[in-house]
């Protein structure tokens, strides 16, 4: 064992985690599978780079380190040579192990080890304890036949599959659940996330085969000019001059939003898995450095990356993964002596799908019981039958001289209903209102119909509410009414002024 770069010392729950591990080893089988969960920030590397450390010193055996990316390798490998555990990273330069003797500990990506073992180039048998970083990833399971006489430590924030069709339950025997997302920021570990929601219709989105929404179905709503105009509404209302990093779900998204913020006159740039590692480097540094920076990236600053001083993160995008959820919002939560504080701005409503970021989670029947958790998500209809339209405050001033702009479709149709009258007589309704909102911030037609253009929002809002009575939600159906609703509007404006 080399000897410590510097003492490392565990907060209290560190500590309180790592007896409870302990325990384990002491009393469980040695080839146990036990999982372990702590939130993003929380220190879990730290944590087990303590246990790595500690078990070295009491069983004599070795460990080896697991991961699914080459910058958590390093970043591993970095961390145990804090605690004074001398290791070695086994990637694609190292061919063959001549003398591990001479190492108690390997860090490894999971695809290459494979590889090695496959070859014969590295010996497992002498293997006590293999840590997994990042568990909920399954490319992992692959190498457990071989481990089957070491002790299985997997660590992760969120102990729900990747794969729906492998449950951890299925390859891990108990989950320790460490400190929760409010005790650590309670204890000033973790910042506090101020959390704004911006509703979106996600109507057009698909699910493919992995469970959440597909980046073709995700690039044709977001890379749509509204939905562009509210991304960078919101950045303006709630991030401008603070470092901001913006998740998309697809590369051409990502490179929209990099559009329209230089097209604004801001400094951004953009980030994704095909630049390499020079232009990333050259990137970040520049993100690091500047404090009102803003990257607009894809998924690859999930995992691995570390920068305390972003204060805003964007999604802008939706997802039906719990665990990208966490790792999203858990890159701004990382807490300094200025940053109590950090935003969230929701533009994928995951929000209301998966409740605010800091808000209790039940770990233990999410382990057990994932089917139930999968089952009971809320559904994108309910949660966007619940959105109220609120009209921008530049849009309401176009129509102050409207003492009331408020409709109720729902009352409105049930009203019609139980008087036996069609209802499309709501529709008419509606157009009437919004007519006669036009006409009394109107010096003539011509001003009305082009203040009509003012009111997509409100129609649009309309219509959903009204196509959910009828229980004609589709896509096609809402187009049509509105087409329809804007014709009739226009008409309707020519009459009531020719009156």
């Amino acid at each position: 064992m080399a000897d410590k770069i510097a003492e490392k010392e565990l907060y209290d729950y560190q500590e309180a985690d790592l007896k409870k591990i302990f325990d384990k080893f002491e009393n469980a089988p040695e080839n146990y599978n036990l999982l372990y969960q702590l939130p993003t920030g929380g220190g879990k590397t730290v944590v087990f780079s303590e246990i790595v450390r500690r078990y070295i010193e009491k069983t004599g055996k070795k460990v080896v380190v697991l991961t699914h990316r080459i910058e958590l390798c390093k970043q591993t490998s970095n961390m145990l040579n804090g605690f004074g555990v001398r290791n070695k990273i086994i990637n694609s330069k190292v061919k063959e192990i001549s003398d591990d003797n001479e190492y108690m500990c390997f860090v490894a990506m999971v695809e290459t080890l494979n590889n090695r073992i496959n070859e014969d180039k590295v010996n497992m048998k002498n293997i006590g304890l293999a840590i997994i970083d990042e568990a909920h990833y399954n490319s992992f399971t692959k190498l457990f036949k071989y481990l089957e006489k070491a002790f299985i430590l997997g660590v992760t924030a969120t102990p729900l599959s990747s794969n729906i069709k492998l449950p951890m339950h299925r390859n891990y025997r108990e989950l320790i659940v460490g400190n929760s997302i409010t005790s650590l920021i309670d204890k000033g570990f973790l910042a506090k996330a101020n959390m704004f929601a911006y509703d979106v219709g996600l109507g057009t989105l698909q699910v493919g085969m992995t469970g959440d929404y597909t980046v073709k179905s995700s690039e044709d709503l977001y890379t749509n000019l509204d939905m562009q105009e509210k991304l960078l509404q919101a950045y303006e209302e709630r991030c401008k001059g603070k470092k901001t990093l913006i998740f998309n779900n697809g590369i051409n998204t990502s490179w929209y939003v990099y559009q329209t913020f230089k097209d604004a006159g801001y400094e951004v740039k953009h980030l994704d898995n095909t630049h390499n590692k020079r232009e990333r480097r050259e990137i970040l540094k520049w993100f690091k450095e500047k404090p009102d920076a803003i990257l607009t990236s894809v998924s690859i600053l999930t995992t691995g990356f570390d920068e305390p001083t972003v204060e805003n993160i964007i999604l802008n995008r939706a997802t039906k993964s719990l665990t990208l959820y966490y790792q999203m919002i858990g890159r701004g939560s990382r807490k300094l002596p200025n940053k109590d504080y950090f935003n969230v701005i929701d533009l994928g409503n995951n929000i209301a799908r998966f409740g605010p970021w800091d808000s209790p989670v039940d770990w233990q029947l999410i382990f057990e019981n994932p089917d139930y958790f999968l089952e009971n998500m809320i559904s994108d209809e309910e949660i966007e039958s619940s959105f109220t339209y609120q009209m921008p405050d530049d849009v309401r001033e176009m129509f102050k001289n409207s003492e009331d702009i408020s409709f109720d479709v729902h009352t409105k149709y049930h009203e019609a209903v139980n008087n036996g009258q069609k209802s499309k007589l709501v529709l008419e309704e509606s157009i009437a209102q919004h007519a006669q909102m036009c006409i009394e911030n109107s010096e003539d037609v011509f001003d009305a119909r082009i203040l009509a253009r003012e009111l997509k929002g409100d129609i649009k809002d309309r219509i959903k509410k009204y196509s959910r009575c009828i229980i004609n939600n589709t896509k096609n159906y809402r187009d049509w009414l509105y087409e329809d609703y804007t014709r009739k509007l226009r008409v309707k404006i020519n009459e009531m002024f020719m009156t």
